[in-house]
């Protein structure tokens, strides 16, 4: 098993920006990829960014290329969301999600731990 904890989210200003983390144990060697989703209000989870765990190769959707920035420290287990220029719309729950596949992109299926969720509001 590998257990998530997601840390960073608050409350910033549009505009702002906020650095999320997603610390992982227990059989972290387990990890293929890693990625971060999120949930708005009355939304579905949608894909936000994903790492492949031993290359650092990233992906993200269209729509969030270029303001967001996954990365990880393999070191440290921990996985990163730089998110900038925050909008009101970036308001979400936002997930880290870990997968034993190796390079999966946005299919929430193929993603085999959670975390819990950090919340993110972005105020106008």
């Amino acid at each position: 098993q590998v257990q998530l904890v997601e840390s960073g989210g608050g409350l910033v200003q549009a505009g702002g920006s906020l650095r999320l983390s997603c610390a992982a144990s227990g059989r972290t060697f387990s990890i293929g990829t890693m990625g971060w989703f999120r949930q708005a209000p009355g939304k579905e989870r949608e894909f936000v960014a994903r790492i492949v765990w031993s290359t650092s190769r990233t992906y993200y959707p269209n729509s969030f290329e270029g303001r967001f920035t996954i990365s990880r420290e393999i070191a440290k287990n921990t996985m990163y969301l730089q998110m900038n220029s925050l909008k009101p719309e970036d308001t979400a729950v936002y997930y880290c999600a870990a997968s034993r596949v190796y390079a999966v992109y946005g299919n929430q299926n193929e993603y085999d731990w959670w975390g819990q969720g950090t919340q993110v509001t972005v105020s106008s």
